[in-house]
């Protein structure tokens, strides 16, 4: 498989009058072409913030650490994304090699411009061609992911749309450019779920259309496992577990992801209460030191949680974990 990007050692901190706060810490992981991840963990694990950075998208008072790097492969070779500061050269992956769907589409619209108009503009912002030619581009692609009278639909506004129909729009307009690397943030929370199944069953068949690979943000382990090829499990920043998504789903290794799977509603057993994780994510402002998850795990094995940053262990070739149940011995 062709290599897409190269995610090595990211650090993120934000300058805040509070003082620095660690987004993103040490984070790892590669993805090739015609592959899905799924980047799971709860809502302030840094999710969000690590996709942006694939894109050079966070705010301005963002602090990347010197051993930060993240290359995207191309025919062309590779770029080293965050070297690029000229709005010029960012066009490469902002829009161009890279796109991104935003969990809610009425905030990525402009509500008073027509979906068309936005899309013939973003096409010809990275490619040259006429109005007409672009906007050709966008009723097909509108028609690619399934809505209705297409011709119709391109001249409408976003409030116009249902919300179903909206998120389609947004995968169109995404996919316009013809992206190397699509990532997915949270598309289908918003979505009931017979249309979420419909927009899952349509990045699938976009992956092997385009030979794209999609990150795919999300909190849902069972959205994952109907998606993605393999899932990495964030926490406060930190990558605590990666492997192939039904290895990690039928044996997962890190007491979040446990507790992250012990959290799902069980068909099989409806009267099974439901297990949430204990405690609550901390603040960044109030980082725990040794492993971040230590304030709320219910395996803590010694002072060596809250003392060391557990490090990097391999189950097997494709799935590794970092938590001190498996510091200096085998994992079996």
């Amino acid at each position: 498989m062709d290599r897409l990007i190269d995610v090595e050692n990211l650090t993120l901190q934000f300058r805040t009058d509070e003082g620095l706060i660690t987004a993103v810490d040490d984070v790892s992981f590669s993805l090739n072409r015609g592959e899905v991840m799924g980047l799971v963990g709860e809502s302030g694990s840094g999710k969000s913030v690590t996709a942006k950075a694939l894109m050079h998208l966070n705010a301005s008072n963002a602090i990347y650490s010197p051993e930060s790097r993240i290359t995207l492969h191309t025919d062309s070779g590779g770029i080293d994304v965050l070297s690029l500061s000229r709005a010029a050269d960012l066009k490469v992956v902002r829009g161009g090699a890279i796109s991104m769907i935003f969990q809610e589409p009425m905030a990525s619209f402009a509500p008073s411009i027509s979906i068309g108009k936005q899309m013939i503009e973003q096409l010809q912002l990275h490619a040259e061609m006429s109005k007409a030619q672009a906007r050709e581009i966008a009723i097909e692609m509108l028609d690619r992911v399934g809505i209705s009278d297409p011709s119709s639909r391109v001249d409408q506004y976003a409030f116009e749309l249902s919300g179903g129909m909206r998120q389609r729009a947004m995968i169109a307009m995404a996919l316009s450019t013809k992206p190397r690397l699509l990532i997915a943030d949270e598309p289908t929370t918003a979505l009931d779920v017979t249309i979420q199944a419909q927009v899952i069953d349509l990045m699938k068949e976009l992956v092997d259309e385009f030979n794209m690979g999609i990150v795919f943000i999300t909190h849902d382990l069972g959205v994952v496992a109907q998606t993605a090829d393999k899932v990495s499990v964030m926490y406060l920043g930190r990558l605590i577990e990666e492997g192939p998504v039904r290895e990690v789903i039928r044996d997962p290794r890190h007491p979040y992801t446990r507790g992250l799977l012990a959290a799902l509603p069980r068909l099989d057993d409806l009267d099974a209460p439901l297990t949430p994780v204990p405690g609550d994510i901390p603040s960044p402002l109030e980082r725990p030191t040794g492993c971040v998850f230590n304030t709320r795990c219910g395996d803590v094995v010694g002072p060596a949680c809250s003392a060391s940053v557990p490090l990097e262990e391999w189950i097997d070739p494709a799935h590794r974990v970092s938590c001190h149940l498996y510091a200096g011995k085998e994992a079996s």
